[in-house]
């Protein structure tokens, strides 16, 4: 099996996390939705496959290229 870190592209806060970990998701589905520039931005699934690890919790302060969730496939 592969896996995948799906970072954070800026910095920003965590508003909502749409999956836990086992989760099965799709590619391109909402997996959570950050605030970075004062603009909401949704963080989508790069691959089909469970999630393996969730790094994020509402309202959590991040940096650009954190880790947020892990894929496996």
């Amino acid at each position: 099996m592969a896996e995948q870190v799906v970072k954070a592209p800026m910095r920003g806060r965590v508003l909502r996390v749409h999956v836990e970990k086992g989760s099965q998701v799709k590619e391109r589905d909402r997996m959570c939705d950050i605030e970075a520039l004062k603009m909401e931005m949704p963080i989508m699934a790069p691959a089909s496959g469970t999630i393996k690890e969730v790094y994020v919790s509402p309202g959590q302060a991040i940096e650009g290229g954190g880790p947020l969730f892990v894929i496996e496939w």
